[in-house]
């Protein structure tokens, strides 16, 4: 199966085409401040609007208040929600939006309860765990946590580069993989070479 790849963000239109351009699937937009990342919706929107068909757009939040996002799904053409904080399965799944939920892996982490815990995902993102901060870590985690014959679609994220990304495809093998930090020459701005050559391992580690 081929592995999908989300390049996750996203904070200006040259970024969000150039990684269309080399075969992303998806593309990601930051909505918490904290983050280097970070964008907001009005320069989400301008971006988004100029995305071609069949890339599916998501939206980061963190631990975020409803009515905010709320107002980003009313503002933009959002296809998938990402949570990366602490919230629970009934906020996860209140926006009768499909979502996603980001775990940050570490060794006592259940990965079967947490299955059981967000059943209503459509798939489970696993992440280096960071005490500072959510995501964008730039850090793997230890890749022989990943669980066997897993009931949801696994998305891989956390210190996926060029040097590692065909290894971690072929010893995980996940649904999808989530680089940010991995293709970026500073943060928040993406380094084209990178994605481009990126994208070339995954489709090799493909093959």
């Amino acid at each position: 199966m081929r592995t999908r790849v989300k390049i996750c963000g996203i904070t200006n239109i040259e970024d969000a085409l150039a990684a269309v351009d080399e075969g992303a699937d998806a593309l990601g937009f930051v909505f918490y401040k904290p983050s280097p990342r970070y964008i907001d919706i009005q320069k989400a929107k301008d971006i988004i609007d100029k995305i071609p068909p069949f890339i599916s757009k998501v939206a980061l939040f963190v631990n975020p208040d409803n009515d905010f996002v709320v107002n980003v799904i009313q503002q933009l053409s959002i296809d998938l929600l990402q949570f990366h904080g602490d919230e629970s399965e009934a906020f996860c799944q209140s926006f009768s939006q499909p979502y996603m939920k980001a775990i940050r892996v570490q060794e006592e982490t259940d990965m079967d309860l947490m299955a059981k815990q967000y059943h209503s995902s459509s798939g489970l993102l696993l992440d280096a765990f960071d005490s500072s901060q959510y995501g964008g870590t730039g850090h793997s985690f230890d890749w022989a946590l990943m669980p066997k014959n897993f009931p949801l679609p696994i998305i891989l994220a956390g210190g996926l580069k060029v040097a590692n990304i065909a290894k971690a495809i072929k010893t995980t093998q996940p649904y999808a993989v989530d680089v940010s930090s991995g293709v970026e020459k500073s943060k928040g701005l993406k380094d084209h070479l990178l994605i481009q050559q990126f994208m070339h391992e995954v489709k090799c580690a493909n093959d």
